[in-house]
């Protein structure tokens, strides 16, 4: 067991070997929803530009106040109108989102206004600045608003529209290529024959991987033969800017993915003190970063959240954060203690508690479907009912 690289280690040494490996472009800010961003942004402009109304009423000189004072309306100003400068002593009829005149300060809601004939009287006393939007509220001339690596959402879009973009300079798609291994495996649609099962651990990284917004160049199943396995990697090395793989990295007399890394390029790091998901392999083919996860299919989405997720965000430049967790009082004991990081299927009850799923089994994906999230037992604990540890949502990956 001393061998294994511990958990946190193994993310740090990924996180810090691993580099950008795609290129920028130019697109529409329209379509830059799930892009990365390639370098910081700068407000051009004040949002909003002038200083407006939050509300429908009249806006006038707070010096001019004075209880009782009946005001003459001397203008009205709807959005989107110029103002004229506000006449001394009088008041403006104003409307949501327009500008203010100069020599206006504070806007009284139309609710706390009283009509005396042609004239108005502020039933409230006001206070300077009331219901008033200031120039640059939202954002000021020269502030940074968004930063290279931050992925883009539909907020990002409104947000940049606000201060009149039209075109973004985002990162190229990180090109994942993906490989599987495995004599037994067969695609989904076609009759099984005794000793084999369907390959899921290709479709399922697949789905992460589109998920995590980056793009399957290539997905390649190999027998297990070294033969097999080096000219499949030699192919997706030709396409691809990381490459994936799942199975054939345990020390078994069928797993060659290992021993044909070593002979094609230089290994970083093999085994890592977590479960599910020991046999692990982080290699550089050609230039091109490799990360080779276990076989099992839980075990792959284990690896693939924590360590394959880091990998690919440092290579596509996208901001890297740390999936979020909470603490969670176990539901359950668990007296058995082992020397790796466990992450445990869970869900949380109506308590508040987290119950493992009956089914922990490295080769059970029923399990995670059924589950909430993991919940993190470091190394060397013992689970103890009413304690609390860390609960990572399947949502924060």
């Amino acid at each position: 067991m001393s061998t294994l690289l511990a958990f946190d280690s193994a993310l740090k040494e990924i996180e810090r070997s691993a580099n950008r490996r795609v290129t920028r472009h130019t697109i529409s800010l329209s379509d830059a929803v799930g892009h990365i961003l390639a370098e910081d942004i700068h407000a051009p402009m004040n949002v909003p530009p002038h200083h407006n109304s939050a509300m429908d009423g009249y806006a006038f000189a707070y010096a001019d106040w004075q209880a009782g004072k009946a005001f003459t309306v001397s203008q009205r100003i709807a959005a989107g109108q110029p103002p004229q400068p506000l006449l001394t002593g009088t008041c403006a009829r104003i409307f949501t989102g327009a500008n203010m005149p100069d020599g206006a300060d504070t806007v009284v809601m139309q609710e706390e206004v009283e009509q005396v004939g042609e004239q108005v009287v502020f039933k409230c006393a006001p206070t300077l600045g009331d219901n008033v939007r200031p120039s640059g509220q939202d954002m000021h001339q020269g502030q940074a608003v968004m930063f290279a690596g931050d992925t883009f959402t539909p907020m990002h879009i409104g947000l940049l529209s606000s201060l009149g973009l039209t075109e973004v300079c985002v990162y190229l798609p990180l090109r994942v290529g993906l490989l599987t291994t495995g004599d037994e495996l067969i695609p989904a649609g076609q009759p099984l024959k005794v000793g084999q099962i369907y390959n899921s651990n290709g479709p399922m990284l697949s789905a992460l991987v589109a998920q995590s917004g980056h793009q399957v160049s290539r997905c390649i199943h190999a027998l297990d033969t070294p033969e097999a396995t080096e000219a499949a990697l030699k192919d997706l090395i030709a396409c691809s800017d990381v490459i994936l793989s799942s199975g054939g990295v345990s020390v078994g007399e069928e797993d060659h993915v290992k021993g044909v890394l070593e002979k094609m390029g230089s290994v970083h790091l093999w085994k890592i003190a977590i479960k599910p998901g020991k046999p692990l392999v982080h290699a550089t083919l050609d230039g091109v970063p490799f990360l080779g996860l276990p076989g099992n299919p839980s075990s792959t989405l284990v690896t693939y959240h924590w360590f394959a997720r880091l990998l690919l965000s440092v290579c596509a430049g996208k901001k890297v954060n740390r999936p979020a967790s909470y603490l969670v009082d176990a539901g359950f004991n668990r007296h058995k203690v082992i020397q790796r990081d466990e992450f445990i299927r869970v869900s949380i009850g109506d308590d508040g508690l987290a119950y493992a799923h009956s089914q922990q089994s490295s080769g059970a994906l029923l399990a995670a479907c059924e589950s909430q999230g993991y919940l993190h037992i470091k190394a060397n604990t013992q689970v103890e009912y009413g304690c609390s540890y860390a609960f990572y949502p399947f949502s924060a990956f």
